[in-house]
């Protein structure tokens, strides 16, 4: 694992979307077409600015897939993921992407729209994962202790109550009891299977899980820990974000 630590949140982000287009424009030049995966979050509204200005992407060649989605939750609730990713990424890029794939959680059969999102992702692989961590270590919503051994695409996972805390925290609901208990969730696999990751994560209230995930063992009990077993990561850190490392 690589570390960065910018500046200020807006350098760290803009640092991890030049990378990611990077990325992004090589898969084009190479193959013709671009894969990636992209996450939402607070964390997450810094880079998807400065990705979508990333100049010589060609987005109508590249298909996006999103991490998770709350269970029942309609698209119209502003913790909606779907609504978000429509808002701060898919109506932003200069074109149209080639295609977006939601992951729809008012799907009445939850094992059909897991079957139908992996048929989409396992057409080849995964250019680049931008992705963030939550303050229990979580990665997408692989809450602890994390299924690191599942090989299936998504999976219906049960929240923790810390998750749940910090989605009112940031804003997303207005009280704890508001929060869908389950989502759906990619796996721990399917992320890492990406060609590159890049992992951008600001604020001292991620600081205790950026420093497991960094320096400490690499368990289920801290899900973003598996980040350190990856041949191409990269964490992107404002000081904040990386005020308890070590190293």
């Amino acid at each position: 694992m690589n570390i960065y630590i910018g500046q200020d949140k807006f350098d760290m982000a803009e640092s991890a979307a030049r990378m990611a287009a990077d990325r992004i424009r090589k898969a084009i030049a190479d193959r013709g077409e671009a894969r990636i995966i992209v996450a939402t979050g607070a964390s997450q509204f810094e880079f998807l600015e400065a990705l979508v200005k990333e100049p010589g992407i060609d987005w109508s060649k590249v298909t996006g897939f999103h991490l998770d989605e709350y269970i029942g939750l309609p698209v119209s609730h502003k913790a909606s993921f779907r609504g978000y990713m429509r808002e701060r990424f898919v109506a932003k890029t200069p074109q149209p992407m080639k295609a977006f794939n939601e992951v729809n959680g008012e799907a009445e059969d939850l094992q059909a729209e897991i079957d139908r999102l992996e048929k989409l992702i396992r057409v080849s692989p995964i250019d680049v994962a931008c992705v963030g961590i939550g303050e229990n270590g979580h990665l997408a919503f692989n809450d602890p202790p994390a299924d690191f051994n599942t090989e299936r695409a998504y999976i219906v996972v049960d929240l923790d109550e810390k998750c749940r805390k910090q989605q009112v925290g940031e804003g997303w609901f207005a009280s704890f009891d508001e929060v869908p208990k389950q989502a759906f969730s990619m796996t721990i696999k399917q992320i890492m299977w990406s060609k590159a990751i890049v992992c951008t994560c600001p604020d001292e209230r991620k600081a205790e899980a950026v420093k497991g995930a960094v320096e400490g063992p690499v368990t289920n009990i801290l899900p973003s820990s598996i980040l350190q077993m990856h041949a191409d990561c990269t964490m992107f850190l404002d000081p904040p974000a990386a005020l308890l490392l070590n190293k």
